[in-house]
């Protein structure tokens, strides 16, 4: 079963928007007031809920239209260079050679499990 395009769009939409979720989570941490309004009240760690629950919509849609999962997740973990990228322009975190050879075998993987 070969896999939409419009799916694959989707996991890679879904996939920045969850970098972006986990960048709004750690912007919001740091402005946790007191108690439960502290959290409801924090318009980035709503912004974060927000876009994980995009996320998820978008992989309803996207396994609605017919796409494989072998094929679908490997490219959710571009999430993880997503978050470093915006890691390095919001926070200034360097990116490592490490990290980049982390990088390399993410998206070797996902060449690999789309064969």
């Amino acid at each position: 079963m070969k896999t939409p395009a419009s799916s694959i769009v989707m996991f890679l939409v879904a996939a920045l928007l969850g970098a972006v979720g986990q960048y709004l989570y750690k912007v919001g941490s740091a402005r946790i007031g007191v108690g439960w309004r502290g959290c409801l009240l924090n318009a980035p760690l709503l912004g974060g809920v927000f876009c994980y629950v995009a996320v998820m919509v978008l992989f309803v849609a996207a396994f609605r239209r017919g796409g494989n999962m072998a094929v679908l997740y490997p490219l959710y973990a571009s999430t993880f260079i997503w978050a470093a990228l915006i890691a390095l322009l919001a926070f200034d975190t360097p990116i490592k050679p490490v990290n980049i050879a982390g990088m390399a075998l993410l998206v070797g993987g996902m060449v690999l499990m789309g064969c």
